[in-house]
């Protein structure tokens, strides 16, 4: 039953690649991959260490340049905390919230500075510059996110640099940096395994100016029925095609399969039955991503050079889950799941309705920007200039049956949602970082989006080839101005700063109502403002503090996304705060080696709705949201968040570290309700504060590194999230591994 409905996007290039890996384990494909192109490198080229690559930070020297704050988590980073997934990582970052969901990591819940962290919204992921997410412009959701083993650093970037890049510039970006290939034969494997169903095997191989990443994992999640399996290929090649010009090509391929439900409990469900139950086992989400880029370089001269990539990627979903609102007949005996008493069965499961949200999303697009250094009126400048177009398709479906029976014999459906949309972008950007003085530098820069989102409504049977109901078209320009500014106060200081507005448009489905006579969300602006210091007081210690303040005139605010009244709202919205991160090294001389400590620190004490939010359907009537009001507490917008990590590292063979991450109190609806009624759908009531520990140990024996890794080693049971539901954090976990070095 988990055929898709409707046909293929025709992208040729990308359904090809996806061929390439039907039928063949991702170790046979990775090697048919690089046998292949490893006949065609130039083998007579070096590749340089530098390759082609849309930069966001770049060396993370280039942190000291920017005029907004920055974050570089390095390879030693990842690799000695062994981070279990991508949230891991991105707690130690200052000003990041980072939700579970699963447990593993498979739905990032990113959110900065007080934005709402659900499906990552607000914020911009890329992977080595280039757009991760498969629809940024018409529906910026994540249900995608290739395994962190993948990625060799990440950058995280907020402030008005940020701009550079699109649509998203309320919040801030996320890049991912793939390992670079060799021209020396080597490689690793690896292989992990541990509580909780857990299992990690990983195999890199590289030489003659290819990579190649093979992963496999597996786990049980944080909850009962919600096992998870994915298997990711990444490949790379690079080659220096004369003294000017230099090229890299990418294509990476995953598949996920996993018992993924989009149900929290109740609140009676999560007194009486536990944290770890969920009855959903006939939930399942089956998905295909491949996608392809290549990046040119041409260096024009000493001082400029040209860098245009190419990209696209097809994403094919399948997600099969039954109906499980409490408020509705047929929903899981909606009565006995409210009061909580018995948990539901074979027989109550079988009776549920099924829902089938069938989904293909193809992105394609080609991005070009000149970097220069030239001189003007005797000042040294940096210029960035570059245009971006993108084209974006989703291809929707909706199947319900009216049992989980019918659907196992495939009768008595009907369709929910027939639906394409579309998004085509333009934008252009223009940056120059001005050397006014030996300590003033000033970078203005300048953003241009035009976007046209289009609609079409199709009949019930149809496959994607007539409208029925109707397309509409929408389009809009956007001017996204900032500037940002570096002091030096001395060798060890330096002040940054910067004000710039901040832009996201509606997801396609909220540019225009069904029937396209009235608007539904407009564009999220805002003026994002924010104040740091860079400073390095002694050689052994660093520190970065950065006082911000985002003012939305607009925000397009999410609370359930499960069908209950908080759905999409928008109003205005203020977050003000500090975060700070600092880290100081070799903290006694009276140990060998290095014994460190890092603090990572967000303090938010105003993220308040600053009027009345309004949802889609009610704008025009003047109804509010249900508790909506100045003065309220946004969702999901906790006031502390902190990571500190205590680590040493020997003079050789072992590391070892151990940290506490903390997380503050959070509301779960605009109402700001403390106390969850018994009988309540789980959707509202205060998430407590809670804080985990987590400690790792290395050892190194010749080309073997051994590790053992516990996770939230009290075993504390806490709530992470009630949007659908009460979602729970995962359970103490401890996993065992080793890697050869080859």
């Amino acid at each position: 039953m988990s055929q898709s409905y409707f046909p293929r996007a025709a992208l040729v290039q990308l359904i090809a690649g996806k061929r390439l890996f039907i039928g063949l384990t991702p170790v046979a494909a990775a090697v048919v991959i690089l046998s292949s192109l490893s006949a065609h490198v130039y083998a007579q080229q070096t590749v340089e260490r530098e390759l082609p690559r849309v930069d966001v930070i770049g060396d993370s020297l280039n942190v000291l340049k920017l005029p907004g704050s920055a974050t570089v988590i390095d390879a030693a980073t990842l690799e000695e905390s062994r981070v279990f997934n991508v949230n891991e990582a991105l707690r130690k970052v200052p000003g990041v919230h980072v939700r579970e969901e699963e447990g593993v990591g498979l739905r990032p819940n990113i959110g900065m500075r007080g934005m709402n962290p659900t499906r990552s919204t607000k914020t911009l992921l890329l992977e080595d510059g280039l757009p991760l997410s498969f629809a940024p412009y018409g529906d910026n959701a994540s249900y995608y996110h290739p395994p962190i083993d993948r990625y060799e650093s990440i950058e995280v970037s907020k402030g008005s640099q940020v701009i550079r890049f699109g649509p998203q510039t309320a919040g801030g970006l996320i890049n991912y940096i793939t390992p670079e290939p060799q021209q020396q034969l080597g490689g690793t494997v690896g292989i992990a395994g541990g509580t909780r169903g857990y299992l990690n095997g990983h195999v890199m191989v590289t030489g003659n100016g290819a990579i190649a990443d093979i992963y496999h994992k597996e786990s049980d999640g944080a909850r009962n029925n919600m096992r998870s399996r994915l298997d990711d290929v990444n490949f790379k090649w690079a080659g220096q095609l004369n003294d000017d010009h230099k090229l890299v090509l990418r294509a990476t391929h995953f598949r996920e399969y996993s018992q993924l439900t989009y149900s929290g409990m109740t609140q009676n469900e999560y007194l009486n039955f536990g944290a770890r139950y969920n009855p959903f086992k006939n939930d399942f989400f089956d998905a295909n991503r491949t996608g392809l880029s290549a990046t040119h370089e041409w260096k024009i001269d000493g001082n400029s050079k040209l860098v245009t990539s190419l990209y696209g990627s097809f994403f094919d979903r399948d997600w099969w889950r039954q109906a499980s609102d409490t408020g509705t007949s047929l929903n899981c005996e909606a009565a006995q799941r409210t009061t909580g008493l018995i948990q539901l069965g074979d027989s109550e499961l079988n009776s549920c309705k099924m829902q089938g949200r069938l989904r293909q999303y193809t992105t394609a697009g080609i991005d070009s920007r000149m970097l220069t250094r030239h001189q003007a009126g005797g000042l040294q400048n940096d210029l960035e200039y570059g245009v971006k177009f993108q084209y974006e398709n989703q291809r929707r479906r909706q199947i319900n049956y009216t049992s989980y029976s019918n659907y196992i014999l495939d009768q008595g459906s009907t369709t929910g949602e027939n639906q394409r949309r579309q998004t085509e972008a333009v934008s252009a950007f223009v940056s120059n970082r001005t050397q006014l003085t030996e300590r003033l530098a000033v970078t203005p820069i300048i953003r241009v989006e035009n976007i046209r989102n289009k609609r079409t409504f199709y009949a019930a049977d149809d496959n994607g080839t007539n409208a029925d109901s109707g397309t509409f078209v929408r389009s809009f320009t956007e001017f996204v101005p900032g500037v940002g500014l570096t002091y030096q106060l001395d060798d060890r200081n330096t002040l940054y700063g910067g004000v710039h507005r901040g832009f996201s448009p509606p997801r396609v489905e909220d540019s225009f109502t069904q029937q396209g006579s009235s608007i539904d969300l407009n564009a999220e602006k805002s003026i994002n403002a924010e104040l740091g210091l860079r400073s390095k007081p002694s050689e052994q210690i660093t520190l970065d503090v950065a006082f911000f303040r985002n003012d939305f005139s607009n925000l397009i605010a999410v609370g359930s996304i499960a069908g209950g009244s908080t759905n999409y709202s928008e109003g205005k919205a203020l977050m003000q705060g500090i975060e700070a991160a600092g880290q100081w090294d070799r903290m006694t001389s009276q140990l060998a080696g290095n014994l460190f400590t890092r603090l990572s620190l967000t303090y938010l004490p105003i993220a308040e709705q600053a009027s009345t939010f309004y949802s889609p359907s009610q704008v025009n009537s003047g109804a509010a949201v249900t508790g909506s009001g100045a003065g309220q507490r946004l969702p999901y917008a906790p006031e502390y968040l902190m990571t500190l990590t205590l680590g040493y590292r020997a003079p050789e063979r072992w590391n070892a570290r151990m940290e506490y991450t903390y997380v503050g109190q959070q509301y779960s609806d605009f109402s700001n309700t403390v106390s969850a009624t018994a009988g309540s759908n789980g959707q509202t009531g205060v998430i407590d504060p809670y804080g985990i520990w987590n400690v790792v140990a290395n050892y190194t024996l010749g080309n073997a590194t051994f590790f053992v890794a516990g996770k939230n080693l009290t075993d504390k049971t806490y709530i992470v999230d009630r949007t659908r539901g009460i979602q729970v954090g995962m359970p103490r976990t401890v996993q065992v591994g080793m890697k050869y070095a080859f």
